[in-house]
């Protein structure tokens, strides 16, 4: 055990996915994944403060309502670490919110890697990062990356999780449909696709290797020519409006968009941030999306912000 803190402040980033390759059901009946994730530097602030029980408090920049109980995964996390390590205390915890909720980036997760992070320095754990990705996992696929941030190349259901090297600066419009979409949804919609359709999913599936490249070498016109999502027909099928936004963020100029994750928000790959903003305008003039954000990638994972 480690001397423990009376606050500590954390933020993790939000994350899209610059492919996400679905393979078949496996033993527990879970898709096996190859994706490449990026984080993105809109973040998720936690704030715990250490008291008697167990509470939550939410501010947000984004619109829609998040639970605050025990559906809620930063609570989850508070409770799996108390139970973990035997413990009889409490936290008052406070996330301030950039991530668009329920929008397919990861935010819930972000809170709950955050949340991890905070709690074993207040109550001092010291469980350490392995330890920590290891009981995020249980909760989710994305809480791992949102501990370990940049980029990276997940596999598995997501958490087995291998580094990718990343040069250039990537700038991303996030243009946010309103709306939310189940993740569940998505993949049992894929399902019923891939039925449908005749496809067969691989037991491993394999990413495009081209991408890792056009990683590595900062290569635009690469990188949006790999832009990969196995669910992002699911999610047409399930929210119809996305394909023209991803139709039209193309034709007015930007090199590739695809659906994040699993959805609703569209990833849009742009030159910088004035494309964005061009992009964004015509987007928002055309009334096809609620808000949009820029944001850059490859930010850091979970960090610690001040302890005290």
């Amino acid at each position: 055990m480690v001397p423990a803190l009376e606050r500590v402040v954390v933020r993790a980033p939000g994350k899209i996915n610059l492919s996400l390759m679905v393979g078949d059901v496996d033993a527990r009946g879970y898709h096996s994944l190859a994706t490449v994730f990026q984080a993105v530097d809109l973040y998720e602030t936690v704030t715990a403060t250490r008291a008697r029980t167990l509470s939550l408090e939410v501010t947000s920049e984004v619109p829609g309502d998040l639970p605050l109980d025990g559906r809620n995964l930063a609570l989850q996390a508070a409770e799996l670490l108390r139970a973990e390590c035997a413990l009889d205390v409490g936290a008052a915890l406070h996330i301030h919110k950039q991530v668009p909720i329920a929008g397919g980036m990861g935010g819930g997760s972000a809170d709950a890697a955050a949340t991890l992070v905070a709690l074993d320095r207040l109550w001092g754990t010291g469980l350490g990062n392995e330890q920590l990705r290891e009981l995020g996992a249980r909760l989710g696929a994305d809480i791992p990356f949102a501990m370990l941030g940049h980029t990276a190349l997940g596999r598995g259901n997501g958490t087995d999780l291998t580094t990718v090297l990343t040069h250039g600066e990537w700038t991303w419009l996030l243009a946010v449909p309103g709306g939310h979409l189940s993740t569940p949804e998505v993949f049992q919609k894929f399902d019923e696709i891939s039925l449908a359709t005749g496809r067969v999913l691989p037991e491993q599936p394999e990413l495009d290797e081209r991408q890792l490249q056009a990683l590595s070498g900062a290569n635009l016109e690469l990188l949006a020519d790999t832009l990969h999502n196995d669910l992002q027909v699911a999610a047409f099928a399930l929210h119809p409006g996305l394909e023209l936004v991803v139709e039209s963020a193309e034709r007015l100029g930007a090199p590739a968009a695809l659906v994040s994750g699993s959805g609703p928000t569209i990833a849009v790959l742009v030159e910088d941030e004035v494309q964005a903003r061009s992009i964004a305008a015509g987007l928002m003039r055309d009334g096809l999306v609620e808000n949009c954000l820029v944001a850059r990638g490859s930010a850091p994972g979970a960090s610690v912000l001040e302890e005290s």
